[in-house]
């Protein structure tokens, strides 16, 4: 199993973690795609971010991690669905060179959305401020959840790795100074631990390393794997929100409407007989 996320508690402690690891996943998303390098790496720790906080919470749909900036790379995002299918993209930014996360997202802001298919949707954003994007979301968590979070992140062109760590509300410690003791302990373990390093070994050999003297108990892995939700169906749904009349203005230009999915590159064609069965004598009617 080379793509999977994993949770894992540590003993007599409020303290819970999770890995991701990425290797064919990413290799899709990236293969759809000729980015520098340095996005190459950003967007790989942004799919094995959205892992990692979609495993923070239970529910049936997507969450998307989203970075706008005035940087080098003004907008890039990553996808996770419920059932751990990841998609990532980024956009506009093929003269990005810099390996300075504060260049890259200069005067950023970070959207988290989740999108349940039942209930009401949320979206949560906060400025991008921190080294890293795994300093960002431990700011995200502390400041909007109000739980010590510590996310340690690392991608290249081949391979994308990250460890998530969350104080939970008091639990199994009640006792304020060693629940910070125990804290302090566990996430200085992983702070000492450089990208190149998480990168050079697997996961499981990383959380030995880590934790080897620690008390661990593993759960089971969940695989992860690419998957693009686009479909015909969206494709026909986007057209007749044109309205009939801009969509036959577009048809005449062309013959045909085209759209390509930015994720997968998938390429769709919406022709007459499409919009004969998308509008209907009254222009009442679209397809769901």
């Amino acid at each position: 199993m080379t793509d999977f996320s994993q949770r894992f508690i540590f003993a007599d402690t409020d303290i819970r973690g999770e890995i991701v690891s990425l290797e064919q996943s990413l290799q899709e998303i990236l293969g759809n795609h000729n980015y520098p390098a340095v996005v190459e790496s950003l967007l790989g720790e942004f799919a094995a971010a959205a892992i990692l906080l979609g495993s923070t919470i239970k529910f049936e749909g997507s969450l998307t991690l989203q970075a706008r900036s005035d940087g080098e790379v003004p907008v890039i995002m990553a996808e996770v669905t419920h059932d751990k299918t990841v998609r990532a993209i980024a956009r506009d930014c093929q003269d990005a060179s810099s390996d300075d996360f504060r260049v890259l997202l200069a005067k950023g802001t970070l959207a988290i959305t989740i999108d349940p298919k039942h209930g009401q949707r949320y979206q949560g954003i906060v400025p991008l401020e921190g080294a890293n994007l795994g300093e960002c979301l431990g700011h995200y968590f502390e400041q909007s959840e109000q739980l010590k979070t510590h996310v340690k992140l690392s991608a290249d062109n081949q391979r994308s790795c990250g460890i998530l760590l969350q104080q939970l509300p008091v639990g199994k410690v009640g006792d304020a100074e060693l629940r910070e003791q125990q804290w302090e302990h566990i996430s200085q373990l992983v702070g000492t631990t450089r990208p190149d390093e998480m990168l050079a070994v697997s996961s499981h050999q990383m959380l030995y390393r880590l934790f080897h003297e620690d008390k661990v108990e593993m759960f089971a892995a969940h695989d992860v794997s690419f998957a693009c939700s686009c479909s015909r169906e969206r494709v026909l749904n986007a057209v007749a929100t044109l309205g009939e009349e801009e969509a036959r203005k577009a048809l005449a230009q062309t013959g045909a409407i085209s759209m390509n999915c930015d994720f997968c590159n998938s390429q769709y064609r919406v022709e007459e007989i499409d919009l004969s069965s998308i509008f209907n004598s009254d222009n009442s009617q679209t397809v769901h």
